[in-house]
């Protein structure tokens, strides 16, 4: 089997969690897209655990993680996040970690030229609210084929690759001194941090592409885990507000490396709320008083996983949601974080927009999205908590309302609902995988 599970909304939609429970019964799980500015959080027995890059099948002693073709990997953040990972007792090693020798290598001066530019732009009020991370510069230079993918460490000693080198650090010299006043790179300390991560990484790069091809063969069950979600896709998304990727399931099996497969089940990931990182329009958190909002914002401990920012946060938009939906293709969905409504009395829903007088029940990126105004339905609250719930008919029957408004909404039935941030405190509707 071939599962993706990817994020409906602007990302953060709680996918650590859902592919933490779906590796349960996996194999294989796989990233396939994004590096280090994704952030995914994880609630164990053991502990809370942050993963950027690290698959968040990695917390499971029996499932083989990939980092696959379509990531730019940040070298050393994953040497300190497989560090402290291993540190809390978790076990990463070649054995269950692997690293395709085609994804692209995020280099030391893509994080140098993110963070100067978002300096540059916040100056003048036109910051993208980056994660700072590098990753649209490896992107960049991936397709400008100015960079090296990970196969490329184990030949450090060829011409053709050492040539290679000369090429791109010359371009990047020019790009750093001429536009940032920054100190050139020598050839010998680029070549000297590329053997020092070869020295570290070279036992986990292989050709994972072959490897999940034959384990799909033999029968395992693999599992592709998306970055952000579809309002930050490259293509579908609120650009250029987006990520520098496809977060789309569609690019799952591309970006895993096994392009010729065909997914047999996209898992939509939808919070019982919205929440956004980064800049770019929002409608959903002009639709209530700031109060509410820090309320929200409170009650879900919603800041980033990966950058510690607070999350702008609002009601459930329907309308964004119908649109990620649309873009995942997704057949079950999961929602989380349904018990932080529990403190509230009314819950409020966005079910459209107003445009200059007219109401639009469709979202579209290429329009003024800052001219829009949420349109807003009051549902009841349940004002009780409901982390101990472990069946559909426990919950209160208002929190059983909220779901099935949601549902309507979306024309499609919601199977995976969390209740809570610990690995047990779910509830299962309908079928599942």
């Amino acid at each position: 089997m071939l599962a993706a599970i990817t994020g409906i909304n602007w990302g953060d939609e709680g996918k650590g969690r859902v592919i933490d429970l779906v590796a349960e019964k996996a194999d294989i799980v796989v990233r396939y897209q994004g590096g280090n500015n994704a952030g995914h959080t994880v609630v164990t027995g053991s502990g809370k655990y942050v993963l950027n890059l690290l698959p968040s099948g990695i917390l499971h002693p029996d499932v083989t993680c990939v980092l696959g073709d379509g990531m730019v990997v940040d070298l050393e953040h994953l040497a300190k996040e497989i560090s402290q990972i291993q540190e809390s007792g978790v076990d990463v090693s070649p054995r269950n970690l692997k690293l395709s020798s085609r994804a692209t290598i995020s280099m030391p001066w893509h994080r140098v030229q993110d963070e100067l530019e978002e300096d540059r732009l916040a100056k003048t009020g036109t910051a993208f609210g980056s994660t700072r991370r590098g990753i649209a510069y490896a992107y960049s230079d991936k397709y400008r084929k100015k960079t090296l993918r990970l196969g490329d460490l184990l030949h450090l000693d060829k011409p053709y690759i050492q040539a290679r080198l000369e090429t791109m650090l010359e371009s990047k010299n020019l790009e750093l001194a001429g536009c940032y006043h920054q100190e050139p790179m020598s050839y010998p300390a680029l070549l000297s941090w590329c053997e020092k991560q070869a020295a570290l990484f070279a036992p986990y790069i292989c050709d994972t592409g072959s490897y999940l091809q034959r384990s799909l063969e033999n029968g395992k069950i693999v599992v592709l885990e998306a970055q952000l979600g579809a309002m930050r896709d490259i293509d579908y998304g609120i650009f250029p507000y987006t990520s520098s990727s496809s977060t789309i399931s569609a690019y799952g099996p591309i970006g895993a490396g096994i392009p010729g497969e065909q997914l047999d089940h996209v898992v939509g990931v939808l919070k019982a709320y919205s929440t956004c990182v980064g800049a770019g329009p929002f409608i959903a958190e002009h639709a209530m008083p700031e109060s509410w909002m820090e309320s929200l914002r409170s009650a879900g401990y919603e800041y980033g996983a990966a950058t510690g920012r607070p999350r702008r946060v609002g009601p459930f938009d329907v309308v964004a949601s119908r649109y990620g939906l649309k873009c995942q293709n997704a057949d079950k969905i999961a929602l989380t974080k349904l018990d932080v409504l529990s403190k509230f009395d009314e819950i409020p829903v966005i079910t459209g927009y107003r445009q200059d007088g007219v109401l639009l029940d469709s979202f579209d990126p290429m329009i003024d999205l800052d001219s829009c105004e949420p349109v807003i339905k009051y549902l009841p609250g349940w004002s009780s908590g409901i982390s101990t719930c472990r069946s559909w008919n426990e919950l209160p029957e208002n929190a059983k309302a909220y779901v099935s408004f949601i549902e309507e909404q979306l024309d499609h039935e919601i199977q995976f609902v969390s209740v809570g941030a610990e690995r047990d405190q779910y509830i299962m509707k309908g079928e599942w995988l």
